[in-house]
């Protein structure tokens, strides 16, 4: 059975592992990009996991695809010490009026979807029970349920997917979710996964540095008020470092507000022993608009280059 199996670290509401820093990877290039299954190759991914390996521990992966299948590969031939929140990448399942891009799909095109994301679930499964020492838990989707979003999937199905994982591996099982959700919506949920998994962007919403560690703080203790029974991981807080305007201030963005935004984030979740997954490891071009200055494309530790940003420094003076 799997060193983390969820009898040996999730006693009451705290979830007990191994002391370490945490971030979410994904491991795109330039002309790489999961919509069209051009996957980094072995040793881009090597080559990412050796950056890593000095300052963290814990990886986030968000999906079970080609990208996923190497990771572990490399963790296992290589004996690197990292540990896994393997995810699922969950297609919509029924439309969102409220997703102000545009969410609304023809009926097959859910019913496809559907197909697609048991067929994840069950990748997610397998990869867990092959790779026992590596993933510590799992994850059965990110964002599916707060109200803005394209791919959205229903209360009673993400209860279905985390009923049916639970079912099939030792690890313990959570979904990745903005803090909103978490505070009703999801209650259903609550009563299925070992540990509630949230995310917290004060730069998205409109804070600026002077209140964004309160703000941040303030989101993790009123789901905590909420669920007081169950351990609170936070899978997703970070700075973007550029902008163009779309939704973050171009001000507003920058390595130097990441680097003072992430130093004070690490300072307290460390203090409080919150398990916290720094968002992200590396800038992804592929996400977002074609615009250069568009902030998904700029949340990583580490530019395009691998190089690092400011952040690193700041959270790790020695580097």
């Amino acid at each position: 059975m799997s060193s983390f199996s969820r009898e040996k670290i999730i006693q009451g509401n705290k979830l007990v592992i191994p002391p370490g820093k945490a971030i979410c990877y994904s491991g795109y290039r330039a002309g790489q990009s999961p919509q069209t299954d051009d996957f980094p190759s072995y040793q881009d991914i090597l080559e990412d996991l050796q950056i890593l390996a000095p300052h963290w521990q814990y990886l986030r992966l968000y999906d079970c695809s080609q990208h996923a299948l190497t990771v572990l590969q490399v963790i296992k031939d290589k004996n690197l010490d990292f540990k896994l929140m393997l995810g699922v990448d969950l297609g919509a399942e029924v439309s969102n009026p409220d997703c102000p891009w545009g969410a609304d799909y023809p009926e097959q095109q859910l019913q496809e979807n559907k197909q697609a994301n048991e067929i994840e679930i069950a990748r997610l499964i397998k990869l867990c029970n092959e790779y026992p020492e590596i993933v510590f838990s799992a994850s059965i989707g990110n964002e599916a349920s707060v109200d803005w979003n394209d791919h959205m999937v229903t209360v009673e199905s993400l209860v279905a997917y985390a009923t049916q994982v639970k079912a099939n591996i030792a690890q313990p099982v959570t979904f990745c979710e903005n803090y909103v959700p978490w505070l009703e919506k999801l209650k259903p949920l609550v009563e299925v996964v070992d540990f509630i998994s949230m995310h917290t962007y004060p730069v998205w919403e409109y804070q600026t540095l002077d209140s964004a560690l309160a703000y941040t703080q303030s989101n993790y203790y009123s789901v905590a008020e909420v669920n007081p029974d169950i351990p609170i991981v936070i899978t997703e807080a970070g700075w973007a470092t550029e902008s163009n305007g779309r939704g973050i201030e171009p001000w507003n963005a920058s390595i130097q507000l990441q680097g003072q935004y992430c130093k004070q984030l690490d300072q307290w979740t460390k203090e409080a022993n919150i398990l916290t997954f720094m968002f992200e490891a590396f800038d992804e071009p592929w996400k977002g608009s074609d615009e250069p200055s568009e902030p998904e494309k700029h949340w990583g530790f580490y530019y395009l280059d691998r190089t690092p940003k400011l952040v690193v420094n700041e959270i790790f003076p020695e580097s």
